[in-house]
């Protein structure tokens, strides 16, 4: 079985084995169209037919901020601690430990406090990482590296053509013919 994939790269998408699959199943070789299988992501996410073009629109955004203006609401509460010094504010041990909890809710609704010590919304502990799937951790290692996704355009010629040829190639065609 010839392989289209260069070594380095993952098995993802039907469109990598080119017509292999189709030849293994008209010329009944079972084994190999289950290896080619089960050697592809089982994210459908990555398959080929959801990798369409991006098109763009030109979108009406509304801001966080406009929301809040016209519905009076308070800031927002941070997601993060700004700086080492506001850590003394964030905490509220003391209110808890006196039973202050109203206290404690009146200085949180006044002037909320942050969510969390870390403001890295990218940030993903190693652990959860090594229980994702091999495809995942590479497509997490290219976001990382790379800021600016580009999606793959899909060839909607070479995928009719690849129709086109399958259908003519077909035992049922010549037999119609």
């Amino acid at each position: 079985m010839k392989s289209n994939v260069l070594s380095n790269d993952i098995l993802v998408h039907e469109l990598q084995l080119g017509e292999q699959l189709n030849e293994s199943v008209h010329h009944e070789r079972r084994s190999d169209f289950s290896l080619m299988l089960a050697m592809l992501t089982d994210d459908v996410r990555a398959h080929s037919q959801f990798k369409l073009p991006v098109t763009t629109s030109a979108e009406k955004t509304t801001t966080s901020e406009q929301l809040r203006k016209h519905f009076q609401l308070p800031d927002e509460a941070p997601l993060a601690l700004k700086n080492i010094e506001a850590l003394e504010e964030f905490n509220q041990a003391s209110l808890v430990e006196n039973q202050q909890l109203d206290q404690l809710r009146l200085a949180n609704t006044l002037k909320p406090k942050p969510l969390a010590f870390r403001d890295d919304v990218k940030y993903i502990n190693q652990q959860v990482m090594d229980n994702t799937s091999l495809y995942c951790q590479q497509k997490h290692q290219q976001k990382s590296s790379t800021q600016t996704q580009q999606r793959a355009e899909f060839n909607v010629n070479a995928w009719l053509t690849a129709v086109q040829t399958t259908i003519v190639k077909s035992p049922l065609m010549e037999v119609y013919a």
